[in-house]
């Protein structure tokens, strides 16, 4: 039954792309690496089939269903190695990589970048404000053979949306820019020192930064592009203003496919953490762009923590969902679990807890010091296993039996066996996921009650597009 689901929304990925292509900005000669800019006008579909990326695509790895979100100092090598172990479908990505970070470590981008062959499908964040670090970031990145680059318009951090100015800050109409950056800088972040004058005019006066910055991205990559973004920041919250984002990035790039979390970003100086529960979710507004952006795909995120929520997201039409922490601390519960069989329609494949550790320890103790300086570590190697064994019987005997063993083991090998034990056979015989749960949800059904406004292009915006 989930299978003729699954074949039922893969329908919402042949979407209607036949509408005329926009005027895009031309891209200076210096942001265009390499790359002809004719692959910036490719549009994002499954079934294109004269792209050779996207024909790729289609042979090999269903749509974007299901995505694990990406996650700093969690979605890493590592991470996605376990994960990729258990689910073959889900769509993994990276941690959020900052476009300088693959710039000034470009003799050393193995380290940042390089994954096994395996965990495709894998999609790419980077975040950054500075046009030419993108394209290069992008271009040294497109070697590595990702199935999609995303853009970070979502993290509220300080570090990112405050000190590194982009993430979520990305998201402001550059005519509130300034009150920003005093803001910022009244708060200590020190926003003014990231960017060069000429940098900083070029932000606040080019309305369509974002646009821009995909632009490039797409002209230097052979991957489909994305935006990943909150709903609103701050009091700029409303849907029109979310409308007039989605409006101005999709007509003045090439991008199709938008991540929405359903929360708006408060930058009053509240943590991360506080801002993925404070700030209330309004699936309706992901709802409503649904309706008023036909043409685009959107995927769902924020406050999504079972597979039944997961499928009634799309049973309202969502054409792909994205799962964050519930993905990363409970395997069973979730992530990369039960998708396969649930989301994807695939037969169940009876990996057990016992089958994944024997083939995590392969990967582990070929990485393991492989930096140097001890990096990675085992305590980096062992992080992503705690949700594998999260409420089972020996769990935290086991996790305290490790913690001693990582004074002394130097492999993943010595580890396991030495703590292993804490674990009765029932648990690391035992599947890894259980039968799918076929409880109805209806959380998503209210929001279509409460849809705002259909969304109508301003005059000022068609005008800005007529003439970019």
């Amino acid at each position: 039954m989930m299978k003729s689901a699954g074949h039922a929304l893969l329908s919402s990925f042949t979407p209607p792309y036949c509408f005329a292509q926009k005027n895009y900005r031309r891209l200076p000669s210096n942001l265009v690496c390499g790359i002809s800019t004719t692959k910036s006008r490719k549009l994002y579909s499954y079934h294109q089939k004269h792209q050779p990326h996207s024909a790729m695509v289609v042979e090999q790895y269903l749509p974007p269903w299901f995505s694990v979100a990406p996650m700093m100092e969690w979605t890493d090598n590592h991470y996605r190695t376990v994960a990729r172990l258990i689910s073959k479908h889900a769509w993994l990505y990276t941690e959020m990589l900052a476009a300088e970070t693959i710039v000034y470590q470009e003799k050393n981008l193995d380290r940042f970048l390089a994954f096994s062959p395996d965990q495709h499908p894998i999609v790419l964040q980077i975040g950054g404000s500075n046009l030419e670090n993108l394209a290069k970031a992008t271009r040294l990145a497109n070697r590595y053979g990702y199935d999609e680059i995303n853009l970070n318009c979502g993290c509220p951090s300080p570090k990112v949306a405050g000190h590194g100015c982009f993430g979520v800050s990305l998201m402001l109409d550059p005519k509130v820019w300034p009150a920003f950056l005093a803001t910022c800088f009244f708060n200590h972040c020190r926003t003014y020192v990231c960017l060069s004058m000429h940098y900083f005019d070029r932000l606040i006066f080019a309305r369509k930064f974002v646009a821009e910055a995909m632009s490039v991205i797409a002209a230097n990559t052979d991957a489909p592009v994305s935006v990943k973004c909150r709903i609103g920041v701050d009091d700029h919250d409303s849907y029109n203003e979310l409308c007039d984002f989605i409006y101005k990035v999709s007509s003045q790039s090439p991008t199709r496919h938008f991540v929405i979390h359903s929360r708006k970003a408060l930058l009053n100086g509240i943590s991360p953490a506080d801002n993925r529960k404070i700030p209330p979710l309004k699936y309706e507004y992901f709802y409503a762009l649904l309706r008023d952006f036909p043409d685009l795909r959107f995927t769902i995120n924020g406050g999504i923590t079972s597979i039944d929520e997961i499928r009634a997201a799309q049973e309202e039409g969502a054409h792909g969902v994205m799962v964050g922490r519930a993905a990363y601390h409970k395997y069973e519960h979730l992530a990369s679990g039960n998708v396969d069989t649930a989301i994807y329609g695939a037969p169940p494949s009876g990996v057990t807890c016992r089958q994944v550790l024997e083939k995590y320890q392969v990967y582990a103790d070929s990485v393991v010091g492989i930096y140097g300086n001890g990096k990675p570590g085992l305590r980096d190697l062992v992080k992503p296993l705690y949700g594998l064994f999260w409420g089972e019987p020996g769990n935290g005997v086991w996790k305290r039996k490790a913690d001693s063993a990582f004074h002394h083991c130097k492999t993943f090998k010595a580890l396991m066996e030495e703590t292993i034990m804490a674990f009765p056979d029932s648990v690391l015989d035992s599947a890894v996921v259980d039968t799918s749960s076929t409880t109805r949800v209806d959380k998503f059904a209210d929001s279509k009650n409460l849809l705002p406004l259909p969304y109508t292009v301003k005059e000022e915006e068609e005008e800005e597009l007529l003439y970019a």
